[in-house]
């Protein structure tokens, strides 16, 4: 089987790296090309382009930053059209709903097959084969393609038969996340102002409420963040975004996502835009707190 991996960013490179410690040959590209070394000292072949990576692929992988990125290099540059009839292309990125679509539709019109499974998990989950993997399509294409998904994660769920529907999952999932740091940083703030150790409030909620390994993370996130992060407040607010899209477009209404959306953005207006998720989140939190 030739698979072609398609986007080398931290998360990417993490599941690109699972695909050939289990044996496979790799044909990988990147936009910025020294992020294929690690993968071609391991193995991998690298091409020059994104068309000349897929041209032979049985299986197209792409792990690409957003909307704009994967439109970029599967519609503009030519990709979706190399990519042979029968191939499976498995798009990994977290992307709108309305771009799902149109892959959807661009890849039955050239008769490629075509499964939306966005991931959750940091890279360092990714680098552990413990993403949880959402996945939609043809029955048919996921039976096909599981094998070689339960390589590169922990589990699975089967959200239906529209590549969107994973989509919809993941942007709503994402909200999820964005609502308990946003929890969490409204918590610590007011703890804080009666004194209370961020550290021993999270221990304390956590030990009482929730015994979540998520909250417990998230939280410590908050409290000493991380130097690389895994997650900024911008890749936040994308997601954010992409869900109050995907809720316009049935016409429903997200007052939460609204709320959490203008505090990204004030966040990122004041230069926290490159800060951990969580911890940029809480920042901000407390600097409108004293303000």
């Amino acid at each position: 089987m030739q698979i072609a991996f398609l986007g080398l960013g931290k998360m990417g490179s993490a599941i690109a790296g699972l695909l050939l410690d289990k044996g496979h040959s790799l044909t990988v590209w990147n936009r910025t090309a020294a992020a294929a070394k690690p993968l071609t000292d391991r193995g991998a072949k690298s091409a020059e382009t994104p068309v000349a990576a897929v041209q032979s692929a049985d299986i197209v992988f792409t792990m690409l930053t957003d909307d704009s990125a994967a439109e970029s290099v599967l519609f503009d540059q030519g990709t979706l059209a190399a990519i042979r009839a029968n191939a499976i292309h498995i798009s990994l990125s977290t992307i709108s709903v309305a771009l799902a679509e149109r892959l959807e539709a661009a890849h039955a019109e050239r008769k490629q097959r075509f499964l939306s499974v966005p991931v959750f998990g940091r890279p360092n989950v990714a680098a552990e084969s413990k993403l949880w993997l959402a996945i939609a399509g043809d029955s048919a294409v996921i039976e096909e393609a599981l094998p070689l998904l339960a390589s590169i994660s922990r589990g699975h769920t089967i959200i239906g038969t529209r590549p969107s529907q994973a989509n919809a999952a993941k942007v709503a999932g994402n909200f999820m996340i964005t609502s308990i740091i946003a929890s969490l940083a409204e918590a610590f703030t007011v703890a804080e102002s009666h004194g209370i150790d961020p550290a021993i409030f999270l221990e304390t909620v956590n030990s009482a409420l929730f015994q979540s390994a998520f909250v417990s993370n998230y939280g410590k996130f908050m409290i000493d963040p991380p130097e690389n992060p895994g997650a900024t407040i911008k890749l936040g607010a994308k997601d954010t975004r992409l869900f109050r899209e995907a809720a316009q477009s049935t016409q429903t209404p997200t007052p939460l996502g609204d709320l959490y959306q203008q505090h990204m953005q004030a966040a990122i207006a004041a230069g926290r835009g490159d800060d951990d998720w969580a911890a940029g989140y809480l920042s901000q939190t407390r600097a409108e707190a004293k303000s």
